[in-house]
């Protein structure tokens, strides 16, 4: 799956728009690397989201087209 298209489901970032000009402006880490949007996203990833004034550090657990709201935090662990 994509990194942005991740990002909006696991509703880290709520829109997929937001998510991509996070990408492209490399407030988005993968790994301690910058990603671009069209990163394919895979289980055990690290991502560190530096948007606000703390940076959020996840690892993603498991990968889902679809996730209910109740169901989105359930893809990801916070570091």
């Amino acid at each position: 799956m994509r990194l942005d298209k991740y990002l909006k489901i696991s509703r880290i970032i709520k829109r997929r728009t937001v998510a991509n000009e996070a990408c492209d402006a490399e407030r988005i880490e993968v790994n301690s690397k910058p990603a671009r949007a069209s990163y394919e996203v895979k289980v055990g990833d690290i991502i560190t989201v530096n948007m606000g004034s703390k940076p959020l550090t996840v690892r993603v657990l498991s990968i889902s087209e679809f996730a209910k709201k109740n169901e989105a935090s359930e893809l990801y662990e916070i570091i």
